[in-house]
C-alpha cells in the first residue's frame, strides 16, 4: 500500500531545489511513484514544431510532477503562516507486553 502525506487540493510549500519557498495547490498526486503534481511549480517549456505545412511551430507550457518529499503541507494557524508537519493519530496501546519468567517443573 503506497500512501502520500499530501493529497489533491491541499496547498504546498516547496522545501528544496530552484523553485524553494513557493506555495501551490496540488493538482494530483501520484502514490506509486511518490510524486505530486503542484500548480505554478516544475513549469517545462517544449518547442514543438510544426506538424503539417503551413501550421506555425509553438512554445507549450507544461508541469511536470515534482517528489512528494520535497514538498510541506502548509497546515498553518491563522496566526503563524508556517508549515506544520502533520502526524498520524497514534495507536493506544492498552497493556504493554511484559516478559514473566519461566520456573521449570521438576
Amino acid at each position: 500500500m503506497n500512501t502520500l502525506h499530501i493529497k489533491t487540493g491541499d496547498t504546498v510549500r516547496i522545501l528544496s531545489g530552484n523553485e524553494k519557498g513557493k506555495t501551490g495547490k496540488v493538482l494530483e498526486s501520484f502514490p506509486k511513484a511518490g510524486l505530486v503534481l503542484v500548480e505554478g511549480v516544475g513549469m517545462h517549456t517544449k518547442h514543438q514544431k510544426p506538424r503539417r505545412e503551413g501550421q506555425k511551430g509553438q512554445i507549450i507550457q507544461k508541469h511536470l510532477p515534482i517528489r512528494a518529499s520535497k514538498v510541506i503541507n502548509t497546515a498553518a494557524t491563522p496566526k503563524t503562516a508556517t508549515p506544520k508537519k502533520i502526524a498520524a493519530a497514534a495507536k493506544v496501546v492498552k497493556t504493554p507486553k511484559v516478559a514473566k519468567k519461566v520456573v521449570a517443573k521438576k
